[in-house]
């Protein structure tokens, strides 16, 4: 029951999708580098990034609206650093005092309004070395140093900006970003060896120590169950 739209097209730069789920019991969720602003029947409150599985647990029928901030973006949407965030889930009021109740009242009556949220809330100029060194990491570089070479500021000052605005260092984020690619690419090559080469991973014991870690699972059960749900 899980669907996803596009986001506006003047959200783009910050905003991965819109999404909407209704719940069936509990579910894991695994890390993306992504943050979720989130109304949950009564409750409207922020997922941070994560550095392992969460499993959401509501009763089943549930409707949850979600919009997904892409990585890096958590600062200029929600006004604090992300690694504040990070593994945690904190209700918008916490988060935004008198601003956020208000805000809250307004998306469990309109989750729709989840975009025009958002939209209110962004500030600041983007940060183009930032969104280089996260592109150069999604894409697959091996290593961290080779995805912060030829950059301009210094390593620790571009580490420091980094955690601030994703949630956790490079190192994590480049082994989250290659479980996503190892997702991505499950459905069409369920062989272990050649997914764990395929997403960039140096052989397939190292896909099966990032898996267990960031999903709590096997990566024989995990990617079995992800192959299966997919159409």
């Amino acid at each position: 029951m899980y669907r996803e739209a596009p986001a506006p097209a003047h959200l783009r730069w910050a905003v991965r999708c819109l999404w909407w789920n209704r719940t069936s019991g509990t579910k894991r969720i695994v890390p993306d580098g992504c943050a979720d602003l989130m109304v949950a029947g009564e409750r409207v409150f922020v997922a941070g990034p994560d550095t392992g599985p969460w499993d959401i647990d509501l009763p089943a029928g549930t409707v949850v609206h979600g919009i997904r901030l892409l990585p890096g973006r958590v600062p200029q949407a929600l006004g604090v650093a992300a690694d504040e965030l990070a593994d945690r889930r904190v209700d918008l009021t916490a988060l935004w005092g008198r601003q956020g109740a208000a805000a809250g009242r307004l998306l469990v009556d309109r989750p729709a309004a989840l975009a025009e949220v958002v939209a209110r809330r962004l500030t600041g100029q983007r940060d183009r070395e930032l969104e280089v060194l996260i592109g150069r990491l999604a894409a697959g570089v091996p290593r961290v140093g080779d995805a912060l070479a030829g950059l301009g500021t210094g390593e620790r000052q571009l580490r420091r900006r980094f955690t601030r605005a994703v949630g956790y260092g490079p190192a994590t984020y480049l082994r989250v970003a290659r479980l996503g690619r190892a997702i991505d690419t499950a459905p069409r090559m369920p062989d272990l060896a050649s997914l764990a080469a395929e997403a960039g991973y140096a052989d397939q014991a190292h896909l099966s120590r990032d898996c267990r870690d960031l999903t709590g699972t096997t990566p024989t059960t995990f990617f079995a169950t992800l192959c299966s749900a997919v159409p």
